[in-house]
């Protein structure tokens, strides 16, 4: 349990970013749930600012794919001209 809530922070600022980059694609919650064949609900707590749900993964692979950036992305500062956005 102490090594989830050591991560925490780091779940909640990769939410942050995958809201960002979904609100940069133009992208309900609903419309990436379905492209991603996940639930809304799922979404919702991936990217709620309160956020402890951890990600595997494969799901952080399955939501950059979704997002049409490159997985590294989450894991680096968001720029406006970010190398990880795909044309």
């Amino acid at each position: 349990m102490r090594r989830q809530r050591r991560f925490t922070a780091k779940y909640r600022e990769i939410g942050r970013k995958v809201a960002f980059y979904r609100n940069l694609r133009g992208l309900t919650q609903e419309q990436l749930a379905e492209k991603i064949e996940v639930s809304v609900s799922h979404i919702s707590k991936i990217e709620a600012p309160q956020t402890t749900t951890t990600l595997s993964l494969d799901m952080l692979y399955i939501i950059a794919e979704g997002l049409d950036i490159d997985v590294a992305a989450f894991f680096n500062p968001i720029e406006i001209s970010s190398p990880y956005i795909k044309k």
